[in-house]
């Protein structure tokens, strides 16, 4: 789960991070309210989404007066942003954070995250951030240097130490530096983090350090754990397709590609989503409808994937096991009669109740195409894909 700027920041302050002070706006005018009430003479007027690269694509302003501050709001707020990270429909703007700006003799990064490789937490810290620490880890790699949390929850104080050797601090900002590093080691420990990144981290002219921009991510799992982490999300973020499909219980991920996939296990559907690309056509979706789906969560998983405008064919590849094929063959059935389906369909069935399944599907009356291998179906759906006039699912 992601969570904003403005409540990343807000965990940090309560961790003993030093933040900017800033308020939220909704609308040009509490943008220009917010500026009259925070100590000027230069304020920043930040977009907030769920997605980095916001200072090269226009979603950070700085600005001189409040006027200024609503004049950068006005510009936001309703707009969609697109970065690198949202793909280019982009994700609408709305909210905006005000905050002063402050002066900055340096900029470091400082990130928390999950090492899959190591199955453990991941300390990283380099003396450049900044809008371009991915040119930095590109060109100079030596200049990021990493520490992996003991256990996986812990860092120790002669690890946040070795962090900053070859830094050129002075000894107070030196240990300054030390004791934060560990606090947001903690933090990501405590809260279940899988990413924590401060970027950029400025050591001020005051000489103290204060952490401009942060991002956070969560384990969904742990959740459960962390109600307040959890009441955080905003649910008007975020593709409307995923949200629909979590609300249904199923695994959906979005992709950019025109061949709709449904499939129940991630293993399957991985190696479902690679048999399309050697068939020469990419992946629209990731959809896992499970092991435990029902008929009608099936048909739920089949509608939202067909309300992809960019989906040009349907591949549906189930081996039953506690997901039986009948069930899905009920559920694909269903919905095919439900929708005005416009995209050639492909399905292929193995597993429990197979014979069973390919009854319904035949005596549906409906016009399917079926497949009994994997890279035969991928073949026959990208072929039929291409022949097929229409851009929309449904």
């Amino acid at each position: 789960m992601h969570i904003h700027e403005y409540q990343a920041k807000r965990l940090l302050s309560a961790y003993g991070v030093p933040t900017p002070e800033g308020r939220l706006a909704a609308t040009p005018g509490e943008a220009e309210q917010a500026a009259r009430d925070l100590p000027g003479p230069v304020w920043v007027v930040k977009a907030q989404i769920h997605a980095g690269g916001r200072g090269k694509a226009g979603g950070v302003k700085v600005c001189r007066s409040p006027e200024e501050a609503r004049e950068a709001a006005a510009s936001l707020l309703g707009a969609r942003l697109v970065t690198p990270q949202t793909g280019p429909d982009g994700e609408r703007v709305n909210a905006v954070w005000i905050e002063r700006g402050t002066a900055s003799a340096r900029e470091c990064y400082l990130a928390v995250a999950l090492d899959r490789a190591s199955q453990c937490l991941t300390v990283m810290a380099s003396p450049g951030g900044g809008m371009d620490i991915e040119a930095v880890a590109a060109s100079s790699p030596e200049r990021v240097f990493t520490a992996r949390l003991d256990g996986g929850h812990y860092l120790w104080p002669f690890q946040a130490r070795n962090l900053l050797e070859g830094w050129g601090l002075e000894s107070g900002p030196a240990r300054e530096l030390a004791s934060l590093v560990r606090r947001l080691a903690a933090l990501a420990t405590e809260k279940d983090m899988t990413q924590l990144e401060i970027n950029p981290l400025a050591l001020s002219e005051g000489g103290g350090f204060v952490a401009l921009d942060a991002k956070m991510n969560f384990d969904d799992s742990a959740l459960k754990r962390h109600p307040d982490i959890a009441a955080l999300r905003d649910r008007e973020e975020g593709d409307p397709l995923e949200r629909a499909a979590a609300e249904k219980g199923l695994t959906y991920v979005r992709l950019g590609g025109s061949i709709g996939t449904l499939v129940n296990g991630a293993g399957l559907a991985m190696a479902t989503m690679d048999a399309i690309k050697q068939a020469g056509a990419e992946p629209a979706n990731f959809l896992d409808a499970g092991g435990g789906a029902s008929e009608e969560t099936v048909a739920a998983g089949f509608s939202i994937m067909l309300s992809d405008p960019h989906v040009r064919g349907i591949l549906i590849n189930i081996f039953g096991g506690i997901l039986r094929c009948d069930i899905v063959a009920h559920g694909i059935v269903n919905a095919a009669r439900k929708l005005d389906i416009a995209v050639p369909l492909v399905v292929r069935l193995e597993g429990t109740n197979v014979a069973e399944g390919r009854r319904i599907l035949r005596e549906s009356g409906l016009r399917f195409h079926t497949a009994s291998s994997m890279s035969e179906a991928a073949r026959l759906i990208v072929g039929l894909a291409a022949e097929s006039p229409q851009e929309a699912g449904v």
